[in-house]
């Protein structure tokens, strides 16, 4: 069924910054923060599209992939094209499109090679980067504050916590913000000590970014990326289940847990349950309170 463009001039707005190319819009995949997603064919070829109201944030993804699939580890959607929607009448600014080669993906497949990728693209980053990432990017609907720091104690505590702290002032969530200090205090205390070899992360590696393609080999998508403490991947795979004990067995071959990775990996729960918690409330919030005073 063709689409009606009336009813999503976004949409028409693509088919005409696609140029030459002939664009069917097969059907929507539905969204999440304002970003609408689409199964199309473009001259024959399915692809999957992302509209959204912000370049910035097409712009951090798409970048956020290229940077993973230039370590040949893991496998990641390829970015075939991105750039301004503009409305063909007026040219007015629409939002952004991003275009993506198309992957049949599956819920199950090859958690040991998954394992293993993981460890890898933890691995290949040069040795003398510093923590953080050239550009903020986003985790779901929340800006994640970037920016370089050569201490990791350092970038956790200003990058990672407070941002979401002061998230939660401004939204009226007393019960965490009156947290703040326990919690940077815990943070301090716990990574006091502990240098990490500074790894290129997903940033945002929860089961719901990961599946496998049509032979079983694993592929990771909606990223967050930036350099930091591999734990910090391992933390947010943990923080919703649903990935079984063969997937960190292989990456332990390859990486062998520090001490005192337990207490961190709470911690770097900590920033997630923190911005989810400011993104939709509700059991959220006791959640985070809850891991902040057990830390």
């Amino acid at each position: 069924m063709r689409w009606d463009w009336k009813q999503n001039p976004r949409l028409h707005a693509l088919e005409a910054s696609l140029g030459e190319r002939r664009v069917h819009i097969r059907r929507s995949l539905g969204g999440a923060h304002g970003v609408e997603r689409f199964a199309v064919d473009c001259d024959g070829t399915r692809c999957f599209v992302k509209i959204a109201p912000s370049v910035s944030v097409l712009r951090a993804e798409s970048d956020g992939l290229r940077a993973i699939a230039a370590t040949c580890t893991l496998r990641t959607p390829r970015v075939l094209a991105m750039g301004p929607l503009h409305d063909g009448d007026s040219g007015d600014l629409l939002g952004a499109f991003l275009v993506l080669d198309w992957i049949d993906l599956h819920d199950d497949g090859d958690w040991r090679a998954a394992g293993a990728g993981l460890a890898m693209l933890h691995a290949a980053t040069p040795a003398a980067a510093r923590f953080g990432w050239e550009r903020d990017n986003y985790l779901g609907a929340s800006r994640q504050r970037n920016g370089w720091s050569d201490d990791w104690r350092e970038f956790w505590r200003e990058r990672r916590l407070r941002p979401q702290f002061h998230m939660a002032r401004e939204a009226g969530l007393d019960l965490l913000a009156s947290r703040e200090t326990a919690a940077v205090a815990a943070s301090d205390r716990l990574l006091s000590g502990h240098v990490p070899c500074p790894s290129l992360l997903h940033g945002d590696l929860w089961s719901g970014n990961m599946g496998f393609d049509a032979q079983g080999a694993p592929v990771i998508f909606d990223p967050a990326v930036y350099i930091g403490d591999g734990e910090a991947d391992l933390a947010m795979t943990r923080l919703f289940g649903g990935i079984p004990a063969e997937f960190y067995r292989a990456y332990e071959v390859r990486h062998t847990p520090e001490p005192g990775w337990q207490e961190r990996d709470a911690l770097y729960r900590l920033y997630h349950v923190l911005n989810h918690a400011n993104l939709f409330g509700g059991s959220y919030i006791t959640q985070a309170a809850r891991l902040i005073d057990q830390l």
